[in-house]
């Protein structure tokens, strides 16, 4: 009989914060093209749309600095509780506002939440996973935003049809549904043992990972006896170090990892595919598409479907050669538009649109137009969409882990803020431009993958200081088989010793290797 709140049950839960990111890309999208939002907002075109979109990704941004230092004192749970509180509060006072400035603080609040969720969802689901299946419970949280964006598109466009100011308060407010959901869930979720076995609450970590991997929740599962003295060893190791500060992170040991995790979380935004998410309507405006409402919901489909595919296959595919073939496929799309648009484009003669460069009489090329924006976003949810939720978390070590994590997806939401306030206006001055330069920043990104992104699937947590410490190039990835395998191999020699006398001996050694390691500390 399978158990009601398993792994994949407890990672769709937390996901729910992955919808709560779908619901913030598309909560914009469809509304700012409507007449009462138009109306009731003074038709904000340029820097002041630009204003309006990007204070959810600056709130966002403080919302990722701020994770680490709730993630690691009140755990990953409690943080991710947190965040929902701040996302109703923002979601509230968006539905309410009663003018821009009012929404911008709305959409600030509600960015604190996201960024909270963002950064602290896929730590928590990398900590709870088995190296088997990380990369499927964490691209979870890519179905939930794929789900989020489509759910919130369509609740828009079906609210489109009011005709007065709940036409955009109305998908605002639905808004904190979810968020209210994951809260009350989250009361019945386990804390990350990995957390758990750092704050010295050893017997706690172990219980939690026996109910974790364990059908019948067996403390003495010779597997589950191999990942604690695994996780316990490591943690041992890195208290005798000494340190978790962010100074650690930018030493010599762990630069190259916060680099990785920051430029891969950075890469993502200058793909362009917060571009094509936010202002999706306005592009199909300006090609003369004049049924927005399919040709966007398709693009939100393709989306949602890539990512259901990825969460079932990653794990096989692994995370360099997705990047690889996403980097070709979104360079080559987005170049491909850009090439269109200047080609076969003219300057739009009506004045005071969100676009100056429009393509008129021309179906076919609006159509490969169109259909190059569907197969960048289906390379996009292929690739760099779950892998950089999955990557950074992955990488780095369980000490520094919630700062780092913290710093890459705050590189993420410093540059959605940026694109999210600079699109409006670039759209409008250098428009097919715009194309060609996230293109190209896919380009750099193919080459930034293959020299230094090493494969990480498979791998424990544990094992990552090895991945990137093997002494060859981090583009040849570290393939020792026998050390591969050496949970399964620590796992059969307990089975083959009596379990109940292993795990006792096991408790005692640690709890004096933790008195000597305290000693040592204080004397210091």
């Amino acid at each position: 009989m399978v158990r009601l709140l398993n792994l994949y049950t407890i990672s769709a839960i937390v996901a729910l914060g992955g919808a709560l990111f779908g619901f913030e890309i598309a909560s914009m999208s469809g509304i700012i093209g409507t007449r009462q939002y138009k109306q009731f907002f003074n038709n904000p075109i340029g820097i002041h749309q630009g204003i309006i979109t990007s204070a959810m990704a600056c709130g966002s941004f403080v919302g990722s600095l701020l994770s680490p230092f709730l993630a690691d004192s009140r755990s990953r749970k409690v943080t991710i509780q947190i965040a929902t509180i701040l996302w109703c509060i923002g979601a509230c006072l968006q539905s309410a506002a009663s003018g821009v400035n009012m929404l911008i603080v709305g959409r600030s609040v509600a960015g604190l939440g996201i960024g909270l969720t963002s950064t602290v969802v896929p730590i928590y689901q990398s900590e709870i996973a088995p190296r088997q299946i990380r990369g499927r419970l964490v691209t979870l949280q890519g179905v939930a935003l794929g789900s989020g964006l489509l759910i919130q598109y369509l609740i828009q466009y079906g609210c489109s049809f009011i005709n007065s100011t709940a036409s955009f308060r109305l998908p605002w407010a639905i808004q904190t549904l979810p968020a209210i959901l994951l809260f009350i869930a989250l009361f019945w979720l386990p804390r990350s043992p990995r957390w758990l076995a750092y704050q010295d609450r050893w017997d706690e970590a172990l219980h939690v990972l026996a109910f974790l991997r364990s059908a019948n929740c067996d403390i003495n599962d010779p597997l589950v006896l191999a990942e604690y003295k695994e996780i316990e060893a490591q943690i041992m190791v890195e208290r005798q170090n000494n340190s978790n500060s962010y100074h650690e992170l930018v030493s010599k040991g762990l630069r190259t990892r916060l680099i990785i995790a920051m430029v891969i979380q950075g890469l993502t935004q200058l793909s362009g595919i917060n571009f094509l998410m936010y202002f999706i309507v306005n592009i199909l405006n300006s090609i003369s598409n004049s049924n927005t409402v399919v040709a966007s919901s398709i693009l939100y489909t393709i989306g949602l479907i890539a990512s259901i595919v990825v969460a079932i296959w990653t794990d096989q595919w692994g995370r360099r050669l997705s990047l690889l073939l996403g980097s070709i496929g979104m360079s080559l799309w987005m170049i491909l538009a850009g090439v269109l648009f200047a080609i076969f484009g003219e300057e739009n003669q009506v004045r005071n649109e969100a676009f100056t460069w429009v393509i008129i009489g021309r179906p076919v090329v609006s159509g490969f137009i169109q259909a190059s924006m569907y197969l960048f976003e289906l390379s996009y949810s292929l690739s760099w969409g779950p892998v950089s939720l999955m990557y950074p978390p992955e990488i780095l070590p369980q000490r520094v882990r919630a700062k780092g994590v913290a710093l890459a997806f705050a590189t993420n939401w410093a540059l959605n803020t940026v694109i999210g306030l600079a699109i409006p206006t670039l759209w409008r001055t250098i428009v097919w431009r715009i194309f060609i330069i996230f293109g190209s920043f896919s380009v750099a990104s193919f080459l930034f993958v293959l020299l230094l992104v090493p494969e990480t699937k498979q791998r424990t947590l544990e094992e990552m200081d090895e991945v990137f410490e093997h002494g060859g190039p981090l583009w040849r990835s570290f393939t020792d088989r026998g050390n591969h395998d050496r949970l399964d191999i620590l796992a059969r020699e307990i089975e083959m010793a009596d379990t109940e006398r292993f795990r006792r001996d096991l408790q005692w050694q640690l709890a004096g290797s933790r008195k000597d390691v305290l000693a040592d500390t204080s004397k210091t």
